[in-house]
């Protein structure tokens, strides 16, 4: 029977595919008939994700790759082209917030280095990861990238560096998508709103906040129309519709599953 979203003998690398909405978005793909490459640092997530994708009956690899090092990037999107036979798919989900004390993000007095590091891991990353897999699309005329934003890549309220990495992650989306276009790839930006994920610190935000945990989770619930924490899975099945030709027509778009964050 023909699946409805149908990436039968499609090669993809997902990054920070370990957990959470990586690991989500890459057993959504190996759903829809994909061959998945996961990449991040901790190689016994991976192996675990890797495995998961061979049990739905499709190839999977784990790389370890550090997202933080612009030559590992660009090895590992070689090795994890080279384990598949190609690349049609780059979900550049890998990405979060680096600080080793809160106070670091204080937007009227932000470290430095601390600013600086973070937008590498949510913008710059994403370029050598797209730089290295735009040529095997290009030469097959077919690809997909999806950079995975945030609901604060479109409003004010996260912290500084992070907020500014997101929305400059939708400025490269759309600018790559006018190139792109014509070598028959799309480039779109999925953005999550909280979601249900350990990159979700409760505590921490809600040490930021000067509020109690629980609190902070309640306040994160209420800045959406449902009223709740979305699942990693919820984005999985976007992702792997706007991989397929399903999406066709959709590039250098902006989608958010998000409960209607902030709408």
């Amino acid at each position: 029977m023909k699946r409805l979203i149908d990436l039968q003998g499609k090669k993809a690398l997902v990054t920070g595919g370990g957990r959470g909405i990586g690991r989500a978005i890459a057993l959504a793909i190996a759903d829809a008939g994909g061959d998945v490459a996961v990449a991040s640092r901790s190689m016994h997530e991976l192996e675990t994700v890797a495995g998961e994708i061979q049990d739905r009956g499709t190839r999977g690899f784990a790389l370890v790759m550090d997202v933080m090092n612009r030559e590992a990037i660009t090895n590992g999107v070689n090795q994890a082209a080279g384990k598949l036979g190609g690349l049609d798919i780059l979900v550049n989900n890998a990405g979060g917030v680096i600080t080793d004390h809160p106070a670091k993000l204080d937007p009227l007095n932000h470290d430095g280095q601390v600013f600086e590091d973070n937008l590498f891991l949510n913008l710059t990353q994403a370029f050598y990861a797209t730089n290295a897999a735009l040529p095997y699309m290009m030469k097959q005329k077919w690809g997909r990238i999806i950079n995975i934003g945030s609901g604060y890549a479109k409003n004010g309220g996260g912290s500084l560096a992070y907020s500014a990495a997101k929305h400059g992650l939708i400025g490269f989306t759309r600018s790559l998508a006018y190139s792109a276009a014509a070598h028959g790839i799309n480039v779109n930006v999925l953005c999550p709103g909280w979601t249900n994920t350990r990159l979700v610190d409760w505590n921490v935000l809600g040490m930021m906040m000067g509020v109690s945990a629980a609190e902070a989770r309640r306040i994160a619930e209420s800045q959406n129309i449902q009223k709740r924490i979305v699942e990693p899975e919820e984005l999985g099945a976007m992702a792997a519709m706007l991989a397929s030709d399903a999406a066709g027509a959709v590039t250098g778009q902006v989608i958010s599953v998000d409960g209607g964050f902030m709408v």
